[in-house]
């Protein structure tokens, strides 16, 4: 999403190491950047894969948000992958996912352009991001190809999705208010991987918890003691927060610092216990009954 400013080198730095880390997913979207598909282009321009290491990768893109408007139109989704392969200067994309959700979507289009995309050998792998479980349903009923991501935010002090589950039922709690319609719990029981988005983020792009002690002291201080008990550091605890939990969510980290891919690739590795998991949670403010 940030790449536009980087040079090539630093492009090619920064996705060396990420692979070098174990890591195998490249997210894009054709809105990132300065200008549409921007960011897809400076990756396209600066690096390059052998036919082998291609077929180790794995690379997503997304599509639906226009100046304006969100457009799930046949037209636009079949124009908009065309233009990300042109960009990337890929054959194919590995995951595409339908951003936003359009309210105003007919699903038999995107059905026909996920069945072109698909028979062409444009797009091997379908899904979505920050759609309601009602909102997934209703493409599921005209999609053929399996809808096996939905992209959402979390991270530990942005986890509605997890926290009004813990709080069900709780009169007078706001934490208790279901405001996706138990989207972690439907992708378990459809077998859909989630991917965080923001995974340290302390809001909607309010900056990051991460060494925020005005606000998060408590959860900066046990971050530093989880940290300093499991060799990683505060970012590697905070991915490790996500990546605890059973429904195997896949980070989106959505930084340009290698160094940062590092920490997190390192607390991924790290199995926190329920208690330190909850210990967490609390910690950020959300509440156990």
């Amino acid at each position: 999403m940030r790449i536009s400013p980087l040079s090539d080198d630093e492009i090619r730095t920064l996705v060396g190491t990420a692979r070098d880390a174990g890591v195998t997913v490249f997210d894009h979207a054709d809105i990132y950047g300065d200008e549409r598909h921007g960011a897809e282009k400076r990756f396209g321009d600066a690096v390059t894969f052998s036919p082998s290491e291609r077929e180790s990768v794995i690379v997503q893109s997304k599509v639906g948000i226009r100046d304006g408007a969100f457009d799930f139109s046949r037209e636009h989704i079949l124009r908009t992958v065309d233009e990300s392969l042109e960009a990337l200067r890929l054959d194919h994309l590995d995951v595409l996912l339908l951003h936003r959700p359009d309210t105003l979507v007919e699903p038999e289009e995107v059905a026909a352009a996920f069945d072109e995309l698909a028979a062409a050998g444009k797009v091997r792998n379908f899904g979505v991001s920050n759609h309601t479980p009602g909102q997934v349903d209703l493409l599921r009923r005209y999609v053929t190809q399996p809808l096996a991501f939905n992209q959402v935010q979390l991270s530990i002090t942005h986890a509605p999705l997890i926290a009004s589950g813990i709080a069900t039922n709780m009169v007078g709690l706001d934490q208790s208010i279901d405001r996706d319609n138990g989207i972690l719990d439907y992708a378990r029981l459809h077998d859909i991987t989630l991917q965080a988005w923001s995974p340290f983020q302390k809001g909607f792009f309010d900056g990051v918890f991460l060494g925020d002690r005005e606000n998060y002291a408590e959860l900066n201080d046990v971050l530093d003691e989880l940290a300093a008990q499991y060799g990683v550091t505060p970012t590697g605890i905070a991915t490790a927060w996500i990546t605890r939990h059973p429904a195997k969510i896949q980070v989106v980290l959505g930084t340009t610092n290698p160094g940062r891919v590092q920490e997190a690739a390192a607390g991924s590795d790290v199995t926190l216990t329920r208690a330190e998991w909850y210990r967490l949670f609390t910690a950020a403010g959300h509440i156990l009954p």
